[in-house]
């Protein structure tokens, strides 16, 4: 089942992306095989982050709960989210960034 993590950045997230940055980076390539695309957004290009996107590929949605909080971007002081099932439109066709 496919999913999308939207992420909201809150004050002090800066600090965390800052320190955890390889940690972060490594977990998304050690779990690329659920978390199909992931990213930083921003309002305006060259902006500062004001939260992320994740489109995941799971079993349920515990699992894409467990996915979200283990990662070490997530500090829930500092990092909200919500988690939505999401069903691709033209669904035979591959998407390819």
């Amino acid at each position: 089942m496919r999913w999308v993590a939207i992420f909201d950045d809150k004050p002090g997230m800066l600090a965390v992306r800052q320190e955890r940055e390889p940690l972060h980076l490594a977990y998304l390539r050690t779990h690329e095989s659920e978390i199909l695309i992931a990213g930083g957004l921003r309002e305006a290009p060259g902006g500062g982050f004001v939260g992320g996107l994740w489109v995941l590929e799971v079993e349920s949605r515990d699992r894409a709960v467990a996915l979200v909080e283990n990662d070490p971007y997530f500090v829930p002081e500092h990092r909200g989210y919500r988690l939505l099932t999401w069903g691709k439109a033209l669904a035979d066709k591959k998407v390819v960034l």
